[in-house]
């Protein structure tokens, strides 16, 4: 089964489930749907950012800030959580996210999604998936404020920090 054939969660605008579908007919038709962000910290504090592969269904080639993905139906958000983080950072082990808000991503032609935001501590390395990751690095917040105006990063990521940077309390990254 390929990505596109993954079945999905039709959610409504209070993220209630009104039916399923298949990755590729949700994107195709733009069905609102469920989405996790986990922003991942390493043990010096820096956070992981990645380029995505040209590949990707959504926002291919475009820098990232999370790693994540589509809840699948009948996933809980956390669980969801849990196995991005691992599957895209290629490890096993992590504690469980911890969950930080949610909000609904209303993007240009008409993309919609409810979002799901977390953080995680990975300590040791990471060997992110080549199917999903094309470069990572983990970089200071600084460097990563830097490279706002500099790399085409994905619009939903953009929305889940401006939201993460607006509840952080003073000097917690």
């Amino acid at each position: 089964m390929g990505a596109q054939d993954e079945v999905l969660d039709v959610v409504d605008g209070e993220d209630r489930v009104v039916g399923r579908a298949a990755r590729g007919e949700v994107y195709a038709r733009g069905l609102r749907h469920r989405c996790v962000f986990v922003r991942v910290r390493d043990a010096q504090g820096r956070v992981f950012v990645h380029r995505r592969t040209g590949t990707k269904l959504v926002f291919p080639s475009m820098y990232d800030m999370f790693v994540g993905g589509v809840v699948g139906a009948g996933e809980a958000y956390d669980d969801a959580a849990l196995r991005e983080a691992e599957e895209e950072l290629g490890v096993t082990g992590l504690p469980r996210p911890t969950y930080l808000f949610k909000f609904l991503y209303e993007g240009d032609g008409g993309q919609s999604w409810w979002s799901s935001v977390y953080e995680v501590r990975c300590e040791g390395p990471v060997s992110p998936q080549v199917e999903e990751v094309a470069w990572h690095a983990f970089l200071t917040d600084d460097e990563v404020e830097h490279r706002l105006t500099e790399w085409p990063w994905v619009p939903d990521g953009l929305a889940a920090y401006q939201r993460w940077k607006a509840i952080r309390p003073e000097g917690r990254g």
